[in-house]
């Protein structure tokens, strides 16, 4: 069940990060980026969340419980 878990962590943080890249890209975030200097909000934390999820799932599947 812990893969399980681990692996749904990974998959979900892989597809955060693309959704956090295509944000990063959009319209919104250009003129976000024209005025403030910076990507919105949302591209930002939908990459650090990506990420974060990521490496948890990650270290789940590589550390996770051996015994079966």
């Amino acid at each position: 069940m812990i893969r399980g878990v681990a692996f749904a962590l990974l998959a979900g943080g892989v597809l955060l990060l693309v959704f956090g890249v295509s944000a990063m890209n959009s319209t919104s975030s250009d003129l976000s980026r024209l005025f403030t200097g910076a990507p919105t909000d949302r591209a930002i934390w939908m990459m650090v969340g990506g990420t974060a999820a990521a490496v948890a799932g990650l270290a789940g599947l590589l550390f996770g419980s051996k015994s079966r």
